[in-house]
């Protein structure tokens, strides 16, 4: 019997917080498990620990709390498996990205601006208060934290700009990816008299229904 996990969002920020206070109490932990452009082809589980690593508690806070208003949007719509799936690879990619342009990083950053991404083109107007305050549709948002990011390429600040446009860039392949899916998913159903939401959720989650 297929085995599917019911949520993974607050699991990965539950553990991404365990992470951090071990790196709080041991500092060789971080230079450890932290992606090293020079150590990528010796050590290429690094691509997947560096996710879970932050450096500093805004940086986890910021991080979390996106994941914690928007991973479950995304969840709901694709399932627990799937997600996690791609929140890993899209760590694993904008990090292996990002290696070609940092000599160290860490951090989340983008495999949540990959979530970001996906739900731009599948939610393009939700809104979202932008800094804080300021109601915003997602896709606008989006454009915002792109030119930001730009401009950190530019201009290096020491933020992995390179990892969130990467992500991002990731998610919005992937966003349109599962629009076509739905769109042929109801062009195929279109003889039925009631396409209800629910056949396009579990089609997006399972690719049947």
């Amino acid at each position: 019997m297929e085995y599917r996990l019911k949520s993974v969002v607050f699991p990965l920020i539950i553990i991404t917080t365990i992470v951090f206070i071990i790196q709080f109490f041991n500092r060789g932990f971080t230079e450890l498990f932290l992606l090293d452009s020079a150590g990528v082809l010796r050590r290429p589980w690094i691509l997947i620990t560096h996710i879970f690593l932050h450096a500093n508690p805004y940086h986890l806070f910021l991080n979390m709390w996106v994941l914690f208003m928007f991973g479950p949007l995304l969840e709901e719509k694709i399932g627990p498996n799937r997600f996690l799936l791609f929140y890993i690879l899209s760590g694993i990619a904008a990090g292996f990205i990002a290696s070609f342009f940092y000599s160290k990083s860490l951090g989340a950053s983008g495999a949540i601006m990959a979530l970001i991404g996906v739900l731009i083109i599948l939610m393009p107007n939700l809104q979202v208060l932008f800094f804080y305050f300021v109601p915003t549709p997602l896709w606008v948002a989006g454009i915002i934290f792109a030119v930001i990011d730009l401009m950190g390429v530019v201009y290096p600040s020491g933020v992995g700009n390179v990892a969130h446009l990467s992500g991002m860039g990731l998610g919005l392949l992937y966003g349109i990816y599962l629009k076509r899916q739905k769109s042929s998913f109801q062009k195929k159903f279109s003889k039925k008299k009631h396409l209800e939401e629910v056949d396009v959720n579990e089609y997006l989650k399972s690719g049947r229904i």
